[in-house]
């Protein structure tokens, strides 16, 4: 997926999705991938922004850490606006 913020027009987010270690490792050394880069890189005013997730199974029970101190920050936070 190609997706444009709605609040800046010249920031681009790129998600792909692989279905295992192999499959990304395959694209990432794919010749179209290192003509993208060569192409790209220099169009950008910031170096990529490359984050890693996992794809959460969600027909089992999800599990999220919780942490009280990261919530009353967001509440102080929230106040404050």
């Amino acid at each position: 997926f190609v997706m444009q913020s709605e609040s800046d027009k010249r920031a681009f987010t790129i998600v792909e999705r692989y279905a295992g270690e192999s499959s990304q490792k395959y694209h990432l050394e794919d010749p179209y991938w290192q003509t993208f880069d060569k192409y790209v890189i220099p169009l950008l005013d910031k170096p990529m922004d490359l984050r890693r997730y996992n794809e959460l199974d969600t027909s089992k029970e999800v599990k999220v850490e919780q942490d009280p101190s990261l919530w009353e920050a967001v509440k102080k936070h929230q106040s404050q606006s």
